[in-house]
């Protein structure tokens, strides 16, 4: 018998007394096992984010986390250099809050740092009890003429360690230049009796991204918890993890003070709405006249709104009407050029009407993967299921650029915004290179859901 027949008999046999292989189960939300205290606060700081001021061309805010024995600690910031010797040393003094969860005590603090120099690149760490972060960098914004690129992610929200760490990874590679990190919303699930570990694998996924790119982000629907579930009295309330994870410009809304902001980035003007509030608790309104207000004064030639909950729809059964009649007046009398929204776990596109802005968009960069409409796949293009996504804009003064790629890099969607000396858009399709639209190919899940495509 010859060698090689004798080969392939051996790898029958044991492809023969291989154990079937039973359909993969559903994997769990977090990689922590219920009880585990692995993200517990120490004395060493973490959880460090920064994130944009009104005006992040002289300024940023950061926040952190340390265990209950530090309280009011220093941010200490300096010019970067090439030397490990850093030199010129400011400290700012942080505000701090206590927060109480599963993992026990953590003290979450902020610091606002004011006065910096345009497009001018920083070192700052901060202190936690006997102890002190890495040194981390990151550049101020520039002046509106010149280019920004930002990256922009939809919901995150379940399995960030597992999953949507690699979206990041991804989008970092892609983008290394990027300023601004927006996401839309649902950054964790919560709900579960593990919010807290939830937030630490957020924090994870997200690694230097946090700390040296301006992370601007929409609260969603999932940043709220019920209180009262399931009685005559359940109501949303303002999730606990929200106000002290994130270092805001706190220039929002009256009604909604920590969860809606603004701020100018090199020639764009952001907005940023809580779509659950305007949606839940009545605030759509005041959120209304305050959007008004910040795009009435636009100096900038472009213009983003962001928010988790979307105008027009991908998912079967969400209308949303509060934010179409009451927010979506304002957007359109503005002329808004971008809405970034997440909340439907798919993907999908849609301009209005004849008219080069607003480009709509609802993208996904966790695992999480709901089904699109019929309407959607009449009314939006392109639009992709059970794709993980991660988006990159490139912005000049004339001419604003839009990518959505897989986790892979594969480009997906793509156009440009081109603005005239006048003012005036026009929108141009970029198809080429783009990858073949993607259907969810599951009949159900692996907890047998028909109405998602993965868990």
């Amino acid at each position: 018998m010859s060698g090689h027949r004798v080969m392939r008999m051996l790898a029958l046999g044991l492809l023969l007394a291989l154990p079937s292989i039973a359909p993969a189960a559903a994997e769990p939300n977090t990689q922590v096992p219920p009880g585990s205290r692995h993200y517990a606060a120490t004395t060493v700081p973490d959880r460090i984010v920064a994130s944009p001021a009104a005006d992040p061309a002289h300024g940023f805010a950061v926040a952190w986390r340390t265990d209950g024995s530090v309280q009011a600690p220093l941010l200490e910031i300096a010019p970067a250099g090439d030397s490990p010797a850093i030199e010129g040393i400011r400290q700012v003094r942080a505000t701090t809050r206590a927060l109480q969860t599963e993992n026990g005590l953590s003290h979450h603090h902020r610091a606002d740092v004011d006065g910096l120099q345009p497009d001018t690149l920083y070192v700052y760490r901060v202190q936690g009890n006997g102890s002190w972060s890495a040194w981390n960098q990151l550049r101020t914004l520039a002046a509106a003429d010149q280019p920004l690129t930002l990256l922009y992610f939809g919901d995150t929200q379940n399995k960030n360690a597992s999953h949507v760490s690699r979206v990041v990874r991804a989008a970092q590679k892609a983008a290394p230049e990027a300023r601004i990190s927006l996401f839309a919303g649902d950054l964790v699930s919560g709900g579960d009796g593990m919010d807290d570990s939830e937030w630490g694998e957020w924090f994870a996924a997200a690694g230097w991204l946090a700390q040296e790119t301006l992370v601007a982000p929409a609260i969603g629907n999932h940043e709220y918890f019920e209180e009262f579930e399931d009685t005559p009295q359940e109501r949303r309330v303002l999730g606990r993890h929200w106000p002290a994870a994130f270092a805001l410009p706190g220039n929002g809304a009256t009604a909604a003070r920590q969860t809606s902001y603004w701020f100018d980035a090199q020639g764009v003007r952001v907005a940023v709405l809580d779509g659950t509030s305007a949606l839940d608790l009545g605030t759509a309104t005041a959120q209304a006249q305050w959007l008004d207000q910040v795009l009435a004064g636009n100096p900038q030639p472009w213009t983003i709104v962001l928010l988790h909950q979307p105008f027009y729809s991908p998912r079967e059964g969400r209308e949303n009407t509060a934010l179409r009649e009451v927010l979506l007046p304002v957007v359109h009398r503005h002329k808004v050029d971008l809405v970034l929204q997440g909340h439907d776990h798919t993907y999908g596109r849609r301009g209005e009407g004849q008219a080069a802005t607003p480009q709509y968009v609802v993208s996904v960069a966790g695992p999480k993967q709901y089904r699109l409409s019929a309407e959607a796949r009449r009314t939006m293009a392109p639009v992709a299921e059970d794709t993980q996504l991660f988006q990159v804009l490139d912005i000049d003064p004339r001419r604003l650029r839009y990518e959505a790629r897989t986790v892979t890099g594969r480009l997906y969607d793509a156009f440009e915004l081109r603005r005239d000396a006048g003012g005036r858009k026009e929108l141009r399709e970029l198809v080429e290179g783009r990858i073949a639209p993607r259907d969810c190919p599951r009949a159900q899940t692996a907890k047998g859901r028909a109405d998602r495509c993965w868990e």
